[in-house]
């Protein structure tokens, strides 16, 4: 049986997909398109490894089907930066040494960018907030919120 094809904005680049409308997001990014920024975490939407941006709003791509992502602009960790520029957001962790195991990075990451682009100037709290539904395992906690307000820092310089 023939599977539909889904068109999907990823990364500022259109890609027609072959797959079943119900498929999660997750399977399309990793296995089709190959990016690998948002991992398979727990499956459920819960631990937040699998962010990514969806008209700038963080979701979880592991619970989300294609079918609901028609028409809407996804951007994967690989989407913010470059390797030689990265994304404020990409530096401020970068800076901080916000990683050790690297399993929550990619959803700190996405979701810290998500939080900077509707709240420019985040409280210490708004970024707790904004972070506590994302699973870090191996206790990155403290370098994970200075990496986050450097970002806010540093983002805040750009737009005054």
């Amino acid at each position: 049986m023939t599977q539909p094809t889904i068109r999907l904005a990823v990364n500022g680049r259109i890609h027609d997909i072959s797959a079943a409308p119900d498929t999660a997001l997750l399977y399309v990014l990793r296995n089709d398109l190959e990016l690998n920024g948002p991992k398979y975490g727990c499956g459920l939407g819960e631990c937040g490894t699998c962010t990514v941006l969806i008209d700038g709003l963080a979701a979880r791509s592991c619970v989300i089907p294609i079918s609901g992502c028609v028409g809407r602009d996804i951007v994967t960790l690989e989407g913010l930066g470059t390797r030689d520029r990265p994304d404020p957001v990409q530096e401020a962790f970068i800076a901080e040494q916000a990683a050790q195991c690297g399993y929550c990075l990619n959803g700190m990451i996405m979701t810290t960018k998500a939080l900077l682009m509707r709240t420019p100037h985040p409280s210490e709290t708004e970024v707790l907030e904004a972070l506590r539904y994302n699973l870090c395992r191996c206790g990155a906690h403290v370098e994970i919120i200075r990496a986050a307000m450097r970002a806010a820092g540093r983002l805040a310089e750009a737009h005054d």
